[in-house]
């Protein structure tokens, strides 16, 4: 039976999302830094676009509700535009991630799961829930500020849309050679 290896960063440094590769050929990355170390999770473009869009949603909850302290609110978004922390090694393929606001310290907390054999369908947060598993899926656990979150999604969004541009008819991305349109029968775009 192998351990669970759970990879902690409280209070990360740095929270940011990256690509390795040419448009329609990047991989994408996220990478959380802080005093114990670098971790260095693949994900899939989708993947970014959803953490990103409930990042999102829950900063607006945040502010609407008001359960950050107006300082907390007030912070500008941090601006990392460096690349990612080199060489980059993959600690393992993202699946299953979750997000949740600490209302006591003011934090948010990330958390991604590993791509696992088996019934991994939800976030397993608790090592008691894993006490019969035979390979745990690892994870990823940081906690940012507010304004570390909103860096994060300004960056996510440059990175998304710096991709290959959509068909104007289908919606697919258009290759530099062009991309065989469904939506045209087939015929090159």
């Amino acid at each position: 039976m192998s351990e669970r290896i759970i990879f902690s960063h409280e209070d990360a440094t740095r929270f940011i999302v990256g690509t390795v590769g040419l448009p329609g050929e990047r991989s994408f990355f996220i990478q959380a830094v802080s005093d114990a170390g670098i971790t260095t999770v693949a994900v899939e473009k989708s993947q970014v676009v959803a953490l990103t869009e409930r990042l999102a949603e829950l900063i607006t909850e945040i502010r609407r509700s008001k359960l950050a302290s107006l300082d907390e609110i007030g912070l500008p978004a941090v601006t990392d535009n460096a690349n990612l922390e080199f060489p980059i090694e993959e600690e393992f393929t993202a699946g299953v991630m979750g997000i949740a606001w600490d209302p006591d310290t003011q934090r948010v907390s990330i958390e991604i799961q590993s791509i696992a054999d088996g019934d991994f369908t939800e976030l397993i947060s608790d090592d008691e829930d894993l006490a019969d598993v035979e390979d745990p899926p690892d994870l990823l656990r940081v906690t940012v500020r507010l304004n570390q979150v909103r860096g994060f999604i300004n960056r996510a969004e440059t990175i998304i849309l710096a991709g290959r541009a959509p068909c104007p008819f289908c919606g697919l991305p258009i290759d530099p050679n062009g991309h065989l349109c469904p939506r045209a029968n087939g015929y090159r775009r």
